[in-house]
């Protein structure tokens, strides 16, 4: 005969499984009742953030300003009244002794937090997985930069400005663009092709590069440090053609465009009629990306003189019109279709001599395009942009009207002395200083393509 619990009702015999839920609601309500109350928050919040930290359930906690109620409900909790004063303290080791002598949380106060506000974390082990899952975020980034040297202060400047974690929140986002971004990069610098067609391959999604888009707003920058350019600066849209250029990729084949003079031609092809009927003229010819990629062969040209800026363009055509040798404007950092044209001409087995503004940004172009028509450094020599000409250009004009020079300094492989006469001077001397000079050897040069 079933024997009931004392307090059973007559006629209800104790029954285990339901003892067992009776005593399992009577310490819930119990612990609610100790613990479980808005006064009390403050106290179950502080021990949780102890347990999530990984740090034991020792000493004490104090609450500065505690009001009337949270004084009175600590009081029920220990059975003594708190210390006088305005802040409240209280013992975490003697309330984990109430909590299991009470049998409101037999497990103690680890228990019982655990019971009113959910499963505890383990935040040092949560912050280590998302450390694992960043670090592994970063590693087809990693791969794709190892060993570019020209690439290592973008990547540092990635981890200080933050700027993957502002486009891709999570590791998983983030993983997901730096493979695109990284794809992108195994395919720089290029020979020439459309921007749509290379994030298509490289993104699945022919507008991924877009301005904007997150894998564009990092592949950009990472452009811009391939061409020796500020990752951070004018992101205008001329700023983004010009940086996509330098690597070999063109936004579109009709805004892309190169400035040259007395080109020869021929009668065969369309671009060769084009430019037969400017050197016939003497009228500079301006070249779209377009006219240049539908153009598949060499071309011919003997010794091809390079510049900078336009001014020397204009002013070559003003003096020699028609009599002009061949002659090509870079513009600054050469657009894809002054690539285009120079790879064209290289093809052709030209000879290249290369002027351009005494700065450091211009002794960054003048080494990326000998870099790219150099073919052992033999067809590509400076153009009165050298030690020699840079002082003497210098001391022509008064020091005090030229401009400083800025940035970092750049080497000049092909004459060490000017890079350092330029910091010893620290003077910038434009291209157009240079103008006269520069006409001069143009009216001098022979039919054979010699200066004389």
């Amino acid at each position: 005969m079933a024997v009931g619990r004392p307090g059973t009702p007559p006629g209800r015999p104790g029954d285990g499984v339901t003892d067992s839920v009776t005593d399992t609601a009577e310490d819930g309500t119990r612990l609610h009742r100790l613990l479980g109350g808005e006064p009390t928050a403050w106290l179950v919040q502080r021990t949780r953030d102890r347990l999530e930290a990984g740090r034991p359930l020792t000493g004490t906690v104090t609450l500065t300003g505690a009001t009337v109620e949270q004084r009175r409900a600590v009081e029920r909790l220990t059975g003594r009244p708190p210390r006088s004063g305005t802040s409240l303290s209280v013992s975490l080791p003697e309330v984990d002794r109430v909590l299991r002598e009470s049998g409101a949380a037999p497990g103690g106060l680890a228990e019982a937090v655990a019971l009113l506000t959910g499963p505890l974390r383990d935040r040092n082990r949560d912050r280590a997985a998302t450390a694992s899952a960043w670090a592994a975020a970063f590693v087809p980034l990693e791969e794709a930069v190892a060993g570019r040297t020209e690439l290592a202060a973008w990547r540092r400047w990635l981890d200080a400005t933050g700027v993957v974690r502002r486009l891709a929140p999570s590791p998983e986002e983030a993983l997901a663009l730096l493979d695109q971004v990284a794809a992108v990069l195994r395919r720089l610098p290029s020979r020439g092709i459309p921007i749509g067609r290379l994030a298509a391959e490289c993104c699945g999604d022919a507008h991924a590069l877009d301005d904007g888009r997150p894998a564009g707003t990092l592949a950009v920058s990472a452009v811009r440090a391939l061409a020796g350019l500020p990752s951070a600066a004018d992101m205008s849209a001329d700023s983004r053609r010009t940086a996509w250029a330098c690597v070999g990729v063109h936004l579109d084949d009709l805004s892309s465009l190169v400035l040259c003079l007395g080109l020869p031609g021929d009668s065969r092809t369309a671009l060769g009629q084009v430019l037969a009927l400017h050197r016939e003229t003497g009228q500079p010819a301006v070249l779209t990306l377009r006219q240049l990629r539908c153009h598949d062969e060499a071309l011919s040209a003997g010794l091809v003189r390079l510049c900078e800026n336009p001014v020397v363009i204009a002013a070559a055509a003003d003096e020699l019109g028609s009599r002009c040798p061949p002659l090509v404007c870079v513009g600054g950092q050469p657009s894809a279709a002054g690539w285009q044209l120079l790879d064209l001409l290289a093809a052709g087995g030209a000879e290249f001599r290369y002027h351009g503004d005494f700065d450091w940004g211009g002794i960054r172009i003048a080494g990326a395009v000998r870099q790219r028509v150099g073919q052992g450094r033999s067809r590509w020599q400076p153009w009165r942009y050298d030690q020699n000409a840079y002082e003497a250009t210098a001391l022509a004009v008064h020091a005090a009207r030229l401009p400083g020079l800025t940035g970092d300094p750049v080497p000049t492989p092909w004459d060490p002395g000017l890079a350092a006469a330029m910091a010893r001077h620290g003077v910038r001397v434009e291209e157009e200083l240079s103008l006269d000079t520069l006409l001069a050897d143009l009216c001098a040069e022979t039919p054979s393509g010699q200066l004389e």
